[in-house]
């Protein structure tokens, strides 16, 4: 990246360098959690950033860093662009998936993600599709059929098989089976330990299992991101150990740091962290509701069903209960908070 750099600030206008260095930019902040990637990966794109008509190659990245920043109109404006003249771009359709799967948009999702079929590796493809099917009612099918093609596909692009492994991990853990859960997470670690949503994913895994010292373990020394500093955290405080309330300290300054930039993409973790760190009941569901009219990811949906709970709010949490008997998204975590909000008085 060095040598990309140096030949990029020697030729600002080159946009293939300025392409090549702003998606490394982006896969390194996608891997570390870090978010100033994203900052350096605009400043590589800045002579087209504003352009309405950017070449598509840049439309694509662009999309990505606005997908991140948590603005999907305009990144969908971009993709949608961009597939008007080159209905084929695969990385386009797969962007516009993740971004309304993200948003719970699960129809059209799908539709996105079938386009993908017979344009990449057949392991992409029914990753994609298996990952929304598995949020609409369609988990136990969706996770035979994804775990059948894995194995068939074993020489597969090692990242996307830690995708496949880590969503596996996510649907059996939906369905209770923690045994086969536990198996995934550990295989997609062994393949890629670095990996910063895999990371959470399987640590949030530990502290459901009641195992914080694994957890401490697993991120001792991968706090540099906010979601894992977060677990860490509340990794440290399960145990009652002193050291957690410097780390309280570093998230309450890294969040409030946020808050004067006008920063609201991890409303998620604050609302987490107001929740379970600070005690802050009905802090956390103002946080966890308007992180939720944004993202409908499952973790969101827990957040504010569990906020909900802890503030007895069962008719400010209707529109979630409504959304997921719609959806039949199949999660026993949600299913038992839904239950307990549903029984409140």
């Amino acid at each position: 990246m060095q040598r990309l750099r140096a030949a990029l600030a020697a030729s600002p206008q080159n946009q293939q360098l300025a392409t090549t260095l702003a998606r490394r930019y982006i896969e390194t902040g996608r891997r570390t959690g870090d978010p100033r990637y994203l900052g350096y990966a605009q400043a590589a794109l800045s002579p087209w950033w504003d352009q309405p008509q950017a070449p598509n190659a840049v439309r694509i990245l662009r999309a990505t860093i606005l997908q991140s920043q948590h603005h999907f109109a305009q990144a969908l404006a971009d993709l949608d662009a961009v597939l008007g003249s080159d209905p084929g771009n695969a990385q386009a359709w797969l962007t516009r998936a993740t971004i309304l799967q993200v948003q719970g948009q699960y129809d059209q999702a799908r539709k996105s993600c079938v386009q993908l079929q017979g344009r990449v590796p057949e392991l992409v493809a029914v990753t994609c599709i298996a990952g929304v099917d598995s949020l609409n009612g369609e988990d136990v099918r969706s996770y035979a059929v994804l775990e059948d093609v894995l194995k068939k596909n074993d020489g597969a692009d090692p990242s996307v098989k830690v995708w496949a492994m880590t969503l596996l991990a996510e649907m059996a853990e939906r369905q209770g089976n923690h045994a086969k859960a536990e198996q995934h997470y550990r295989q997609a670690l062994a393949l890629d330990p670095s990996d910063t949503y895999l990371l959470g994913a399987f640590a949030d895994f530990l502290l459901d299992r009641n195992q914080p010292a694994d957890v401490a373990t697993l991120l001792q020394k991968n706090t540099r991101a906010d979601g894992l500093l977060l677990r860490y955290a509340l990794a440290l405080k399960r145990q009652g150990l002193p050291d957690a309330a410097k780390h309280i300290d570093t998230l309450q300054s890294r969040f409030a740091a946020a808050a004067l930039r006008g920063d609201t993409v991890h409303r998620r973790e604050q609302a987490r962290f107001a929740l379970h760190l600070r005690d802050d009941a009905r802090g956390a569901f103002e946080l966890a509701r308007q992180n939720w009219s944004v993202q409908k990811e499952p973790a969101d949906t827990r957040i504010l069903l569990e906020a909900a709970v802890a503030n007895n709010a069962k008719a400010e949490a209707r529109p979630v209960l409504a959304w997921l008997k719609q959806t039949g998204l199949q999660d026993r975590t949600l299913q038992e908070l839904a239950a307990k909000l549903e029984s409140a008085g």
